[in-house]
């Protein structure tokens, strides 16, 4: 997802479940800085690397690809972007080292969802935003895995899209990251195949390019793990259960609800603007921001600022180090730690060791 979903359509999520302006800004910052608190930043800022919820290109191009550089990059992307549907899941007449790729595939209403949620109630704000970013992922991920994985991450060059109600259109991809997507001729950028198993081209949905984080798409093609048979991704459907679940988790973290369950989307709430979501999802450009913000700015009454990066930084650099925790950064920073310490051991907990060895209970 991009910042439209995790930043603006998150803050109307969280006005919707019952926040304040104040509080939901709080939240969708939070929600959208996990895609950018990479360790670059924490080093300008002073702040442990331990917190980073993302990787830069350039932190990636330089990354190791040996055990350990696996397991680096394992326990930011699995922990926050490509969260494991079933760390148990089998297939038969597959090798363990196969079981371990496949059991990180990322997908929607996992005990792993429970638990960051969970994990979440009680916490700051920041840890609710880093909540919603995990879950709003598991959506429009689903089918990719946070490891670098040729057997489980690629796919055929065959993606095609489905328009209207019969109607397709052929997929074309090209390698150029600098070049924006071409929505009107179907032509999109996507990372180059490379046969090397752990190849850091092979990451997450890198090979289906941005087509997972827009959300008007509708889609059909063949994915390695499903030994490339013909897979759809309906995305428009997929993002508005995510938006449905990120209010019904919300109330929970508010109090309105005493427990969180899977697989349940909160419709009173959000069925009164079903035309509108539905509207904002379906439309066809590379980014929906601007739709998202005046919705958001209809619920709240309130101006939506723009998402800066900086806008914290100059807090948590200049408060003592005793009293770091308390700035907005520093309570990020906690919520990030928990969350990957919570996912990192169950990984570890189930056998697999490509989020490293992790002792249990410890930070």
């Amino acid at each position: 997802m991009q910042e439209d979903f995790h930043y603006y359509a998150t803050y109307c999520a969280a006005m919707l479940a019952g926040y304040s302006h104040e509080e939901s800004l709080d939240i969708c910052y939070s929600a959208q800085f996990v895609d950018l608190c990479s360790r670059t930043v924490l080093v300008k800022l002073g702040a442990p690397a331990i917190a980073a919820t993302t990787q830069l290109q350039l932190e990636l191009m330089d990354a190791r690809t040996d055990i350990a550089g696996i397991q680096d990059i394992t326990r930011i992307w699995a922990s926050f972007h490509f969260l494991p549907r079933d760390l148990y899941a089998n297939k038969p007449k597959r090798t363990k080292r196969y079981l371990h790729k496949y059991r990180l595939i990322c997908g929607p209403n996992g005990d792993l969802v429970k638990k960051t949620v969970e994990l979440a109630k009680n916490r700051s704000l920041q840890s609710a935003g880093i909540a919603m970013h995990v879950m709003a992922d598991t959506w429009a991920h689903m089918y990719f895995a946070g490891t670098p994985s040729l057997v489980i991450n690629d796919t055929s060059g065959d993606f095609t899209e489905l328009t209207g109600e019969t109607g397709e259109v052929k997929i074309t991809f090209r390698h150029n990251p600098s070049a924006p997507d071409d929505l009107e001729n179907s032509i999109y950028t996507n990372s180059l195949r490379q046969r090397d198993e752990n190849s850091i081209m092979n990451l997450g949905h890198g090979r289906a390019g941005h087509l997972p984080d827009y959300s008007f798409i509708r889609y059909r093609y063949m994915p390695a793990w499903d030994e490339y048979r013909l897979t759809v991704k309906d995305n428009p459907s997929d993002y508005y259960k995510a938006f449905s679940q990120m209010v019904y988790a919300m109330k929970y973290l508010i109090g309105d609800r005493a427990d969180f369950e899977i697989d349940r989307y909160d419709q009173d709430s959000v069925s009164v603007y079903e035309d509108r979501i539905r509207e904002i999802l379906g439309r066809r450009r590379l980014s929906a921001s601007d739709d998202w913000k005046a919705f958001g700015e209809e619920l709240s009454g309130e101006t939506i600022p723009d998402f800066d990066l900086d806008k914290y930084q100059d807090e948590y650099i200049q408060a003592p180090s005793e009293r770091k925790d308390e700035t907005f950064i520093g309570r990020f920073i906690q919520g990030a730690i928990a969350q990957k310490t919570m996912v990192s051991e169950a990984i570890y907990r189930s056998g697999n060791l490509l989020a490293g060895i992790v002792q249990i209970g410890g930070s």
